[in-house]
């Protein structure tokens, strides 16, 4: 048995009403789960096929990280879908500086977190201090590298045209893109936001 922790205030999302969405998981990803409510802690135990139960612990992060059950059953759709955490804290300083990092990767009115979703074609989602994905290899790889640009200070536009040149990549090789519609994530409310200008110039063009 696996043991996964995940935010209290997430718990009730994970359960679901009357214990309906934790019978789906237990249903679909073929796994049961043991979970406490007092500690946050969620054991995750195989009970069919092991293949499709290495998906479970993940299933529960995502929850955990702020996605919604059905974008957390996405990784259930086939073997190469995948859910990435990235760790905003550990790119900042302080309280100030998360706050404005967090502001960069949601953008005005939300619009850099759609861009990453639409370009990338990942399940992107903000929550707390953590930004997760869900898609397929290249799809979370682009999330990740656009993540870490606009963490370092690039600015927005080199981070759009290095997701642009992943999403034309990803084109011309055939991918089918997830598409996930933004109503199905729950980014965490931001009630301090700050956008900041883009008055730097270093470009991050280069990377890959």
């Amino acid at each position: 048995m696996q043991h996964v922790r995940i935010p209290q205030d997430r718990l009730g999302v994970l359960i679901g009403e009357g214990g309906e969405t934790m019978r789906e998981i237990e249903r679909e990803a073929e796994v049961r789960l043991d979970i406490d409510s007092e500690t946050g802690s969620v054991g995750v135990e195989s009970v069919g096929d092991p293949i499709t139960a290495l998906k479970g612990p993940d299933i529960v992060r995502a929850i955990g990280r702020g996605f919604s059950p059905d974008a957390a059953l996405t990784l259930l759709e086939d073997d190469m879908t995948m859910f990435d955490l990235i760790d905003i804290d550990a790119a900042t300083r302080n309280d100030k500086d998360m706050r404005r990092k967090k502001g960069r990767l949601i953008g005005e009115d939300g619009r850099t977190r759609e861009l990453m979703e639409e370009l990338s074609g990942a399940s992107v989602v903000i929550y707390g201090s953590t930004l997760g994905a869900i898609g397929g290899p290249q799809e979370v790889e682009a999330v990740r590298g656009a993540t870490e640009m606009l963490l370092e200070g690039a600015p927005h536009g080199a981070a759009y045209s290095f997701l642009e040149r992943k999403h034309n990549e990803m084109k011309s090789q055939g991918m089918e893109y997830h598409r996930f519609p933004g109503s199905r994530s729950q980014p965490e409310p931001e009630p301090e936001i700050e956008v900041e200008s883009e008055s730097r110039s270093r470009s991050r063009s280069g990377s890959g």
